[in-house]
């Protein structure tokens, strides 16, 4: 595994800090509701700053007010310091239903000094099983860091700090599901997980170290709104500052996407070949 620090962690950090700069800040009272936790959620500082807790009792979450169809979602987070052992922190879009979509940014604590793993996934109507896991090139846990979902007719890219991570595609051509039509919303929790989050579940939660506490701003969801059964997008969707609907990685980007994947990536269901003993789910052998 490549160390930590290294000239190319660098490079990325510099990058980390220019977009996060660029990005704008919205008010998370318009955007989203704390929907779970018996108070352990808060906004603060007039919408501009969003902290969920867990103690031994419960955990906390929220969502977006809107539910979209394809779009551009940004959030800053800042994870749990410390002894993060047994806990979670989600970023994530899902429909309801019992055949649902989801695209996962997963966070899964671990002991003080081990880096986060970060734990990627998509559901197409109900399945899943497409995980794909990281380590990241710095400490999530020391600053606001920017996780970005893309998702429009074509693939969907996982960001961070805008470096692509992953890019899942639509291949519905050649018979294998893709999310287009079901309509899902933003969500975010923090909640205990010992049972397996951290090394299978043999590090379990230090109570003693509660209350955990993760931390949010500027969200910006430049997305098609779904609502009473029609989309805010048009024909026009894909020009201006839309250019998301059509977004694909250019030669730049896809060369980072491949320096973390060759540096980070930890996991990945398409080589795990014990597990599907059968055969690799057929999208792992298109590019």
């Amino acid at each position: 595994m490549t160390s930590f620090v290294t000239s190319s962690a660098v490079l990325f950090a510099f990058l980390a800090c220019y977009f996060m700069a660029a990005s704008g800040a919205g008010n998370l009272y318009q955007d989203v509701e704390i929907t779970w936790g018996d108070g352990r959620g808060k906004i603060l500082n007039n919408g501009q700053f969003l902290t969920l807790s867990l103690d031994k009792a419960s955990g906390s979450g929220f969502q977006s007010k809107n539910q979209y169809l394809y779009g551009k979602i940004d959030m800053q987070l800042k994870l749990v310091p410390g002894n993060s052992a047994g806990t979670v922190t989600t970023f994530y879009m899902k429909s309801p239903g019992s055949t649902w979509d989801e695209i996962d940014f997963e966070f899964l604590g671990n002991l003080s000094g081990d880096p986060y793993i970060l734990h990627t996934n998509v559901f197409c109507q109900g399945n899943g099983n497409r995980e794909q896991q990281f380590y990241l090139w710095f400490d999530p846990t020391a600053d606001f860091h920017t996780y970005s979902i893309l998702w429009n007719p074509q693939r969907i890219i996982f960001s961070v700090d805008d470096t692509p991570i992953r890019e899942f595609k639509n291949l519905e051509s050649k018979g294998i599901p893709f999310p287009k039509s079901q309509p899902m919303r933003v969500y975010s929790s923090l909640w205990n997980a010992d049972d397996w989050a951290t090394r299978g579940g043999l590090v379990k939660t230090d109570w003693s170290k509660a209350p955990f506490t993760a931390s949010y701003t500027n969200y910006n969801a430049n997305a098609c709104i779904f609502n009473n059964g029609a989309s805010s997008c048009s024909s026009s969707t894909s020009s201006g500052s839309n250019a998301w609907f059509s977004e694909e990685l250019d030669t730049t980007r896809q060369a980072r996407l491949k320096w973390v994947q060759k540096n980070y990536m930890i996991y990945n269901y398409c080589t795990d070949i014990k597990r599907f003993p059968q055969g690799l789910p057929p999208e792992c052998k298109m590019s």
